[in-house]
């Protein structure tokens, strides 16, 4: 177990709950829900507005989790501004709902707050989309922003979670 914070992004828990249902993976959720009620795992609200698109278990699930999504701060919304100037393909103008930048900028915010210097406590993304050369994807950003970013299986593993 750590004391890191992971801010996690829809393509995580998407996928998550595709693969593991969470009736019949009942250890794995409630771990995913100890960690949000210790408030080491967050979400900015746009990652909500992503997974209600998506899966009505999930989304029924997310409803229950008023701890893990964050709303947004103006700080945040300067940092989305600063990243889609830096990196507008993030975004994909097609879709409804776009979270990237929401997740990477409630990385930064916390990682530059006072708490950070004074504990030292890794804020480490979490999402499930993968570096792929100069593909602007939020490994991507978070690697130019020196932010740490994991899949979720790797997650469970920094956690020292076996199932």
């Amino acid at each position: 177990m750590t004391d890191n914070i992971y801010i996690i992004d829809s393509s995580s828990l998407i996928e998550l709950n595709k693969h593991n249902a969470m009736d019949v993976f009942v250890s794995v959720w409630k771990n995913i829900s100890q960690l949000i009620n210790n408030d080491r795992l967050i979400a900015p609200k746009e990652v909500f507005n992503e997974i209600k698109d998506y899966d009505d278990a999930l989304t029924s699930w997310a409803k229950n989790q008023k701890k893990l999504f964050k709303e947004p701060t103006a700080r945040q919304i300067e940092i989305v501004q600063e990243i889609l100037k830096d990196y507008p393909a993030l975004v994909d103008v097609n879709t409804k709902h776009s979270a990237d930048p929401w997740v990477i900028a409630l990385a930064i915010e916390m990682s530059s707050s006072k708490q950070q210097t004074l504990f030292k406590i890794k804020r480490i993304v979490v999402t499930e989309e993968k570096l792929r050369g100069n593909k602007v994807r939020i490994p991507f950003v978070c690697n130019k922003k020196d932010i740490e970013s994991i899949d979720i299986i790797e997650m469970f593993r920094t956690e020292g979670w076996k199932f």
